[in-house]
């Protein structure tokens, strides 16, 4: 499916760009974490904690300007054309 991921602050340097279009076979936003984590090692550790079952410290993530802790979590499933918003702790949330 194609989504995009729109980065703030810290994460946004870390990608280098602000907005990224992003093709993923990602069913949930915890899986597109991890993979977003493996695509761009800077990322690594900075998005999800320990297995994957939980966000890194403060991170927020939005799909479509929803908070993902409103959906089911790391479990919320994707879809087509949605917009994912990565904010770091220290840009608020």
């Amino acid at each position: 499916m194609q989504l995009e991921c729109v980065f703030f602050g810290p994460f946004r340097e870390a990608v280098g760009r602000k907005t990224v279009p992003y093709e993923t076979d990602a069913a949930t936003i915890g899986e597109l974490l991890l993979e977003l984590e493996a695509d761009y090692p800077s990322l690594a550790g900075e998005l999800v904690a320990g297995d994957g079952a939980e966000l890194a410290g403060d991170t927020v993530v939005t799909i479509d300007r929803r908070h993902v802790t409103q959906l089911d979590g790391l479990e919320t499933r994707l879809t087509d054309d949605i917009v994912v918003r990565l904010v770091p702790s220290v840009y608020g949330g």
